[in-house]
């Protein structure tokens, strides 16, 4: 097992063994500031993800955006490593042999009429390089964007690993300032 994938079961792990009470906690602070930062204030048009329940917590995000009055979008992934962004229709979700919630179908919006895409991942690093689940979906899209992009994260997921050069750093990182055991 390589270096990466061994660091991507330790934080998948981690993130699966959190206290829920804490987690929770955490995921609202993350989400408080991450609609203060000026990329989400600005922001008309928003590309998120449907989390896994280890994960940050969408669901608050998505029903918030679109109080505000932004256009979500989610990914839909394809074969060969192409995702895009669609309008999200909850009634029309189906689970991926990933695990993932994603569209059944939906119109993709341009690369260039997004403004923000909150970004996952597992470990990041302050430079904002972030480790994903493997299959380079986020780096290849992210690779000729030209919008904000920006990711919340829990306190221990920033470190250290072997950054390549097709990896795509995000442009923000919101780091909880909650300790999650």
């Amino acid at each position: 097992m390589n270096n990466k994938a061994s660091l991507r079961q330790v934080m998948l792990n981690r993130l699966k063994m959190q206290v829920k009470e804490e987690k929770l906690v955490a995921d609202t602070e993350l989400l408080d500031r991450f609609l203060k930062t000026a990329a989400y204030q600005k922001a008309k048009r928003i590309a998120t993800y449907l989390s896994f329940p280890h994960e940050f917590t969408t669901d608050l995000l998505i029903e918030t955006a679109i109080g505000d009055g932004k256009q979500v979008y989610v990914p839909k992934t394809y074969s060969k490593g192409k995702m895009e962004f669609v309008v999200l229709n909850c009634n029309l979700l189906r689970r991926t042999a990933f695990g993932l919630l994603e569209p059944v179908e939906g119109v993709a919006i341009e690369k260039n009429q997004l403004d923000l895409i909150h970004v996952p991942g597992l470990l990041f690093t302050t430079q904002g390089y972030r480790l994903g689940y493997g299959a380079g979906y986020y780096d290849r899209y992210l690779a000729d964007f030209q919008g904000d992009t920006i990711s919340t994260v829990y306190n221990w997921q920033i470190g250290d690993f072997p950054v390549d050069s097709h990896d795509i750093p995000v442009k923000e990182v919101l780091i909880s300032e909650r300790i999650i055991r």
